[in-house]
């Protein structure tokens, strides 16, 4: 039986935009061997804990919507767009689930930068540099990222690709700054935009990228190279014993 990953709905507001872009990210988890638990933004938090209970790990996707600066502690400038609460609050249950259990994590796009500002990070509300971020979904090779050495996401990388490979990317916002426990794994060369964050931790997968492997998972090794070591990690996954933690705690006191 393959793992179960929950993903939610990507937003709570626009049916078009979900029709489109959810597809993608199901066909990559099921080419990489998963079974996708799609989590609808309109359930009761307990119906939300019921459907995580049975899932290994979570993805969380990108969204049409922005990230509310207020969330990190700043008033939404104009080029900020729209946030959608329904989902914010589906992705925070998940967040804590995961973290609570040690699940594995792989945040994309918005699911990156939400992941990012849960761990208490902030975001840059709209990219101005001289790379162009969001060049549109039609560009497969939008920019290269370079890799941080010792990180799980180079480990990743499949020996065939180049050092620094070519992402896509339709964002306007960025991690400005990496969360608690997060390592800034890959930036933009060309701005130094930051592109991927993982968790500083050898035991708990935690990923989120910037670009959107689901779209490239067809033509690029990097993309499923990313799919297959999230998958292998919710199939390597263990409940962790919170009572055992706290014991623990308790005796090194």
């Amino acid at each position: 039986m393959s793992v179960q990953i929950a993903i939610p709905v990507p937003s709570s507001g626009d049916a078009e935009y979900n029709q489109r872009s959810l597809p993608p990210y199901l066909a990559a988890l099921q080419a990489a061997g998963a079974t996708p638990v799609v989590v609808p933004l309109d359930e009761r938090q307990d119906r939300v804990a019921e459907v995580l209970a049975g899932t290994q790990g979570i993805l969380l996707p990108g969204s049409r919507y922005d990230i509310d600066p207020q969330r990190f502690g700043e008033d939404p400038i104009p080029e900020c767009g729209e946030a959608d609460p329904a989902r914010t609050a589906v992705d925070e249950l998940m967040l804590q689930d995961a973290f609570n259990l040690h699940k594995p994590i792989l945040g994309i796009c918005h699911g990156a930068q939400g992941l990012n500002v849960w761990c208490n990070g902030s975001l840059v509300q709209h990219l101005t540099t001289g790379v162009n971020h969001s060049p549109g979904r039609q560009v497969a090779e939008a920019h290269p990222v370079h890799l941080a050495e010792g990180s799980r996401l180079v480990g990743i990388l499949p020996s065939s690709e180049p050092a620094e490979p070519k992402v896509n990317s339709s964002h306007h916002q960025a991690v400005r700054v990496a969360g608690d426990n997060l390592r800034v794994v890959a930036t933009s060369p060309g701005d130094g935009v930051i592109e991927a964050v993982e968790l500083n931790s050898p035991d708990h997968f935690v990923l989120g990228v910037q670009w959107h492997p689901e779209r490239t998972y067809a033509e690029s090794a990097f993309s499923r190279a990313i799919f297959s070591a999230f998958i292998e990690a919710a199939e390597g996954w263990v409940p962790r014993r919170i009572e055992a933690d706290l014991d623990r705690r308790e005796l090194a006191k």
